[in-house]
């Protein structure tokens, strides 16, 4: 049976949903193995889109920072 590809994310809070729905799925010990190794898969995928996405961004900040990241200031 081939695989087919999965679909990837529209974005990274799209990517951030699906990943949680598959972790209540998988943790709810309801899944046949199969599917629980599918799951598995999925969730691999969408957390490397996830931290490749971040890091993006983190690159982008970096630029618009010329190069020195900041630490967060306390608004309060």
């Amino acid at each position: 049976m081939p695989k087919t590809a999965a679909k990837p994310p529209a974005s990274y809070e799209a990517a951030m949903e699906e990943l949680e729905q598959l972790t209540s799925q998988i943790e709810s010990g309801q899944l046949p193995l199969e599917q629980l190794l599918a799951g598995y898969e999925r969730g691999a995928e969408l957390l490397k889109f996830c931290r490749d996405r971040l890091q993006a961004v983190e690159e982008q900040i970096k630029v618009l920072d010329a190069g020195v990241l900041k630490p967060w200031a306390d608004e309060t």
